[in-house]
């Protein structure tokens, strides 16, 4: 994807644009043996809150400003109440119940809302190559999130195992993991108003504590035992998740995506179940069948196709026609139009004449 100026700027910075899904992905291979031994409340604040104030430390070691104004303030409270609170307790409480691979194409389907949102709020060209690789993307983590059995009965066109009746959707998490995609959406897309009002690195590290600490007095209130269990190899792995799954791939995300282009970032989510897999199978000898392994090419195949969507639809990615210039387009715009005004050139009998066209 194109990168705005300041990030394309950065050392590495098409290596930075994936490491937060490489961190995602690897991470919820660290918090596999985590969640039997903890309670989902206290795990996911344990992720935030600690992070968070790591991210405002090194905001104040890069010279980022602190947000001023009840503006920023008042956008950063509605962040952490979305992409904080709703979308880290929906997630926690879902992943509870439900199934690690359902859960996972459920939660990484967002990028279908993010693109609607971004269509709708920011006029983001989709296209058809975008719309397309939308839906292999799809297909690509369905395929290996859900059970193979499913797959298969329905490619050879048989009835796949049904749920029982007792099976409701709040019951088993579904419901509560298509909300934590929901807000996880919403979240992407606030991060540019956020970021008119505050600094966007400054306003993660924020969202995540204020977002946090809600989810800490849910679960003092609620759960119990929530560190008892917990050994010192599960403490290693909240360790990681928080560091390197949380302060550092948060904070980049939502770094690029305060400039960046929503739809072809976000479609970038769909990497995030290949590195869980790749690094389940490196590390937890976990086994890829032949289901999976098509899964992951669709995946690539479609981010391809999102982020590649303008060249294979032969349209400009700075300047789309009909659509509302950015504030930093209209300034070059405005500069070009005044360094190199249009001349008309009328040829006369006695003599030339240059006039400017109006």
């Amino acid at each position: 994807m194109e990168l705005n100026n300041s990030a394309s700027r950065l050392p590495f910075a098409s290596f930075l644009l994936i490491a937060p899904f490489f961190l995602w992905g690897t991470a919820m291979v660290a918090m596999k043996g985590v969640m039997p031994h903890t309670a989902p409340l206290f795990m996911v604040g344990v992720r935030l809150v600690p992070a968070g104030v790591l991210i405002l430390i090194a905001a104040a070691f890069m010279g980022r400003p602190q947000p001023k104004g009840w503006a920023a303030w008042l956008w950063i409270a509605l962040f952490a109440l979305v992409d904080g609170t709703l979308f880290q307790g929906f997630l926690a409480e879902g992943l509870a119940r439900t199934g690690a691979g359902l859960g996972s194409v459920m939660i990484d389907s967002q990028p279908l809302a993010v693109a609607l949102l971004s269509l709708w709020l920011f006029q983001e060209y989709i296209g058809l190559w975008g719309w397309l690789g939308l839906a292999v993307g799809v297909a690509g983590i369905s395929l290996i999130g859900l059970p193979n059995e499913w797959i298969l009965n329905l490619i050879s066109g048989s009835t796949p195992p049904t749920l029982p009746l007792s099976h409701s959707l709040l019951e088993s998490g579904e419901w509560l993991m298509l909300l934590a995609a929901l807000s996880m959406a919403v979240g992407t897309v606030m991060i540019r108003f956020v970021s008119r009002y505050a600094d966007p690195v400054t306003a993660t590290g924020w969202h995540m504590i204020l977002g946090g600490l809600p989810l800490w007095g849910m679960s003092l209130a609620v759960e119990s035992q929530q560190w008892v269990n917990i050994v010192p190899s599960d403490w290693m792995a909240l360790a990681y998740a928080t560091v390197f799954g949380s302060a550092i791939a948060y904070g980049l995300f939502f770094y690029f995506a305060s400039s960046g282009n929503l739809t072809s970032l976000s479609s970038l989510t769909f990497l995030t179940p290949v590195f869980a897999l790749i690094f389940g199978n490196l590390l937890l000898n976990e086994v890829l069948s032949q289901v999976q392994w098509v899964g992951v090419s669709l995946t690539l195949i479609s981010i391809y196709l999102i982020n590649q969507r303008y060249t294979l639809s032969g349209r400009s990615q700075t300047f789309e026609a009909g659509e509302p210039a950015t504030t930093q387009q209209k300034a070059v715009l405005e500069t070009s139009d005044q360094k190199l005004k249009p001349i008309t050139i009328s040829v006369r009998e006695s003599e030339p004449e240059i006039l400017p066209r109006s």
